[in-house]
């Protein structure tokens, strides 16, 4: 993704400039911290430069430190952003909803004086697209890519099966994991997120999310479910494995990571031999079993058909080692399901998907805006699709 020091101008203090009023339905009464402009202030060094950890559709995300010593991330509302309003108010209800180890807690929050602001935990080592991705910086072990992999699907599975209503993601991604200095990872940025419930099958919405990460079905239709955050969750996992990147938008001719890799995958399951598939950087330093339960998860993870895709709880089982392998594909041998519609409504066949991947690469490459994350926090740019700019797997 854009690194988020590529145009110094972004990093301009906000200024403050009063914000439309709240919706009427708009209601932030839960029980937690309320700050004032003045104190964030305070505590983020008047927005200093030097304390931006990112930017985005929204606004702006800088490190504060509130007077008993806490470390803190504020995620400021840019003002008159239509859409950063909409987000930040989705991101409010559905922030409220959730307290688990392994997402971002919601500290308190600003909406006085025509400031709204969200208050969160400060993350301290940066996103996990950071360490995967990053120049000149130390190769990621194969256990902290394990672990990383599970905390992540742990806080996912909690969204989809144990909050009610239940909670989609739409934007998971590396750029969306942070680590603290243990590597212990935190599922950030709920902007994009949407309310499920149980009596309908899926959400029709907007498609929005990150170029290389979109779910086929929901790319070609935007019907939302919890098996759309399940394929952008493979796609992670295949970054951890492979080392590469999502996809490169240079060129609309180029394959993405997940096409790349998928006669990979089968391969790799059938025989056994993962060297092909593992970064190179980890030089065959990984465990044979754990390697193949990752390998397996992704595979399973990217199916076109989002019905036959396992839910997470079942995905987190596998990393875990408590199922087998062959309970995760539930009897479908990798490479071997159907990619045309069984009546479903969420498969898509392979043409469709070729067609939407390739129509929405060239947004991609035409688009000026950027979702970037840095330092212990994220951001979703506020356009429909926000692209990646890294090398494209080789």
């Amino acid at each position: 993704m854009m690194a988020i020091n590529e145009d110094s101008s972004i990093f301009l203090d906000p200024p403050r400039l009063p914000m439309p009023p709240p919706s009427p339905s708009f209601n932030l009464g839960f029980n937690k911290s309320t700050f004032t402009y003045e104190e964030l202030a305070v505590a983020t060094g008047g927005f200093a430069e030097a304390n931006l950890l990112g930017q985005g559709g929204f606004g702006y995300v800088h490190k504060g430190v509130l007077p008993n010593g806490k470390e803190v991330a504020v995620k400021s509302l840019k003002s008159g952003s239509g859409q950063g309003e909409r987000e930040f108010q989705a991101e409010v209800e559905i922030i409220i909803r959730v307290h688990h180890r392994y997402l971002v807690s919601l500290v308190g929050y600003c909406n006085a004086d025509g400031q709204r602001m969200l208050v969160y935990e400060f993350i301290p080592n940066k996103t996990l697209e950071y360490h995967l991705h990053g120049k000149g910086l130390p190769v990621m072990d194969f256990p902290t890519r394990l672990r990383i992999a599970l905390d992540s699907a742990k806080g996912l599975a909690y969204i989809h099966e144990d909050c009610h209503p239940r909670i989609i993601h739409r934007d998971i991604k590396a750029s969306n994991i942070l680590l603290d200095f243990n590597f212990d990872a935190k599922v950030a940025d709920f902007g994009l997120a949407k309310l499920s419930s149980d009596n309908y099958t899926h959400v029709s919405t907007r498609v929005m999310g990150t170029f290389g990460y979109l779910a086929p079905e929901y790319a070609s239709s935007g019907k939302l479910t919890e098996k759309s955050d399940v394929f952008s969750f493979g796609v992670m996992l295949l970054e951890l494995i492979t080392g590469k990147p999502p996809v490169d938008v240079s060129d609309t001719e180029d394959d993405s990571l997940v096409d790349w890799a998928r006669p990979l995958l089968t391969q790799a399951l059938e025989d056994g031999k993962f060297d092909e598939l593992a970064d190179p950087r980890l030089q065959g330093n990984y465990n044979q079993q754990d390697m193949a339960r990752m390998v397996a998860c992704a595979a399973a993870s990217i199916r076109h058909s989002a019905r036959k895709r396992p839910k997470m709880s079942q995905i987190v089982r596998a990393l875990e080692g408590d199922v087998s392998l062959e309970d995760l594909n539930e009897g479908v041998k990798p490479g071997h399901s159907s990619i045309y519609s069984l009546g479903g409504s969420f498969d898509c066949t392979q043409s469709t998907y070729d067609a939407d991947m390739k129509k929405f690469r060239q947004i991609a490459l035409t688009s000026t805006e950027f979702a970037s994350s840095e330092c212990g926090t994220s951001s979703t740019d506020s356009r429909e699709m926000t692209p990646s700019r890294q090398p494209k797997p080789k």
